[in-house]
């Protein structure tokens, strides 16, 4: 498919050729539900953490004989029912959040996201960033002029405006950004579906280049 490119001064510099499996994929909520929802999963690290009766230190000593005392009997003070005994049914650590998903549903619904965006004219290739040296200043006229472009004017917005892809690691561009906090720069082979999701709008460089490498992904899954 056929898409317009701009250059960083927001102007439309011709068009390029993407590919119609990254960017003209039919819409599949469920999908990307299930795989947001693992990746969110697998990311998730087991903090809480309390003591069965068997990991709480002490209460060796059985508290008092058995018969003859006119109470009931207890063998250890790290008893659940006792005041610094154990935590009976309480989290730990060792619980395992991991969820099962395989490569090709992951780059689909990647796939998925971007058309979508696309779809809702939140997605501007641009030919080249062309940052020589980091500035945040120069990063700045770059984002005020893709904000006079019609549908990206929120690019200037408090919270996940903006996500920039790259082809390659681009030091520059990444240091250049770094002090907007609603702006992220990452490579195009890291993309994932919840970079696409909590960005409102999304930046392809080299759109051509970019279509290449987010199109291997589902090859390589096919060979």
């Amino acid at each position: 498919m056929k898409v317009d490119i701009y250059t960083t001064k927001g102007k439309k510099d011709g068009t390029a050729t993407v590919s119609d499996i990254v960017f003209s994929a039919k819409s599949n909520d469920s999908l990307v539900h299930q795989v947001v929802v693992s990746m969110q999963s697998n990311a998730r690290i087991a903090i809480a953490h309390t003591k069965d009766r068997s990991d709480v230190r002490g209460g060796g000593k059985k508290p008092w004989k058995q018969k003859g005392t006119g109470r009931a009997r207890v063998g250890s003070s790290r008893s659940p029912i006792w005041r610094g005994g154990g935590v009976t049914f309480g989290p730990t650590k060792d619980r395992n959040f991991n969820k099962k998903i395989n490569s090709k549903m992951r780059a689909t619904a990647l796939y998925t996201a971007l058309s979508d965006k696309l779809r809702a004219n939140q997605v501007l290739f641009v030919d080249k960033l062309s940052i020589e040296v980091p500035k945040t200043a120069t990063a700045k006229v770059i984002i005020d002029a893709i904000s006079k472009i019609k549908g990206f004017e929120s690019v200037n917005a408090k919270h996940n405006a903006l996500i920039i892809f790259t082809v390659d690691k681009d030091v520059n561009a990444i240091k250049s950004f770094a002090n907007f906090g609603n702006i992220s720069v990452k490579e195009v082979r890291n993309a994932n579906p919840i970079d696409v999701l909590t960005h409102k709008n999304v930046i392809i460089v080299d759109p051509e280049a970019s279509s290449a490498v987010l199109e291997s992904r589902v090859n390589k899954e096919n060979k």
